[in-house]
């Protein structure tokens, strides 16, 4: 190109140029005039880097800059925490929220945001109420606890119940059970915030009844049993049952707490997915207070809850540190209406996305699976092989982790075997604007499509990628 040619600084839109144009004026409407101010500013110093690097051709007009500004105040709108569809084959995936809510759940919670609602009100006396009452019922309902309570998360529950039974005391657990979860959360570390004594008994693959009596002692607050839920030890072990323990705690004066972990409410046996111990099972068993989660096997929202003898709920509820865990009317609302699913046993399975997902025949996800190859296969070009596998899904959350459910999926993978075209597809999909995720196994990625109840919405997003998706 002829230096003489090229566009310079010169020809530069000015701002007020730029926002007097048709777009700037659409997009102002839109996003705001202040936004978008500094958005054309932004727009402009990009194009004076690229005309001191000769790159420009022709100088962009104002409405060329305003489109341009336009699309990066599109883009910064979408926020970060958007929509994804999960063909990790991980049902349960914490990094990706974990349970879909019921429609029931979502238009519960919905109502709630807008509106003013009965949070802590008693419309039949005109008093304050307490936030418990929307779901205490139907809690000790469900599980056969005497009184129930809910705070924000299952380690807020655990953290709550040790501080109130057990600060300054000794808590007795088995040295198998001294868990660590996602996050780097360890059981030991969450007694020390609790102020509770660790008092360790047995050893990693065998305590036996004889090491919970031989540390029980006037200093002791509680027995704590903690269901291993995400992992398995095996061969040579020993532990002792809940109701045996219940036997030994109530002998000697001190409350059983039982950590469930991700408790369901539902006997997943029934439905094909593997045996779990339920809520009900723990009280019947005779523990005196069961914590469990709200957003894994029992599919509502993040919450934790605390189930169990009426007099040590009481006392939970007048720790202070309950206020700190308490959980918002919206979440309340939601988990309300998921608890009203449980209540119907025989459509539970079809209304609750969790359930629902994790029973799923292998049959029907074949067969979209077979309905979606071709399609799929257009859509990304000739550079990519898509074919039809047979896969692996698995609950997640730390639920059943030994547990596996037979699926199908899609493998994805470069004509030319490479890895940076694998990385890349991978990458690409990642940026649409509704987020396909998979995982990479065997030089491929694989949609695992377990969890894909859209399939219109699959295609539509994944039409747009770029006409070749570029290695990462």
């Amino acid at each position: 190109m002829d230096a003489d040619a090229r566009p310079s600084l010169r020809d530069l839109p000015s701002v007020d140029q730029v926002l007097k144009s048709e777009a700037a004026l659409e997009a102002a409407e839109r996003f705001g005039r202040v936004p978008l101010t500094v958005a054309i500013r932004a727009a402009i110093e990009e194009v004076r880097a690229c005309v001191l690097a000769g790159q420009l051709a022709a100088m962009p007009t104002p409405d060329h800059v305003a489109l341009a500004a336009a699309e990066q105040l599109e883009l910064g709108s979408r926020g970060s925490l958007r929509p994804v569809f999960n063909l990790t084959g991980t049902v349960l995936h914490t990094n990706l929220g974990r349970a879909v809510l019921a429609e029931a759940a979502v238009e519960a919670a919905s109502a709630a945001m807008r509106s003013a609602v009965a949070l802590e009100y008693d419309l039949d006396t005109g008093t304050r109420g307490e936030r418990d009452d929307h779901v205490r019922d139907m809690l000790t309902e469900l599980t056969g606890a005497e009184d129930a309570t809910v705070v924000n998360n299952n380690a807020a529950a655990v953290l709550l119940v040790l501080n109130t039974l057990g600060a300054g005391k000794g808590a007795i657990v088995s040295r198998g059970e001294l868990i660590e979860i996602g996050g780097a959360f360890r059981m030991p570390d969450i007694m020390a915030r609790a102020g509770v004594r660790l008092v360790e008994v047995g050893t990693t693959n065998r305590t036996h009844a004889k090491d919970y009596l031989g540390a029980l002692d006037a200093d002791t607050g509680l027995i704590l049993k903690v269901h291993t839920s995400n992992y398995r030890i095996e061969g040579f072990t020993k532990e002792v049952g809940a109701r045996e323990l219940s036997a030994i705690a109530r002998a000697h004066g001190v409350p059983l707490v039982h950590d469930l972990g991700s408790g369901t409410l539902a006997d997943l046996a029934r439905l094909g997915i593997g045996r779990e111990p339920t809520v009900r099972d723990c009280v019947a068993e005779g523990a005196d207070i069961v914590t469990f989660s709200g957003d894994k096997l029992l599919g509502g929202p993040q919450t934790g809850f605390i189930v169990g003898r009426a007099d040590l709920i009481a006392a939970l509820n007048r720790n202070p540190m309950k206020r700190a865990l308490r959980v918002d009317k919206i979440r309340l609302a939601a988990l309300a209406a998921t608890l009203r699913l449980y209540r119907d046993p025989d459509t539970l399975k079809d209304r609750l996305p969790t359930l629902r997902l994790l029973a799923r025949p292998m049959e029907e996800i074949r067969a979209l699976a077979e309905a979606l190859a071709m399609p799929v296969a257009t859509l990304l070009g000739d550079g990519y092989a898509v074919a039809v596998v047979d896969c692996a899904s698995q609950i997640g959350s730390g639920a059943l982790p030994q547990e596996t459910l037979p699926s199908a999926g899609l493998a994805l993978r470069p004509v030319d075997g490479s890895g940076r075209a694998l990385a890349g597809l991978a990458s690409a999909l990642r940026r649409l604007e509704r987020p396909v995720v998979g995982r990479i196994a065997e030089g491929a990625l694989l949609l695992d499509l377990r969890c894909l109840e859209d399939p219109r919405g699959l295609l539509d997003s994944l039409a747009g990628l770029p006409p070749a998706p570029l290695p990462a």
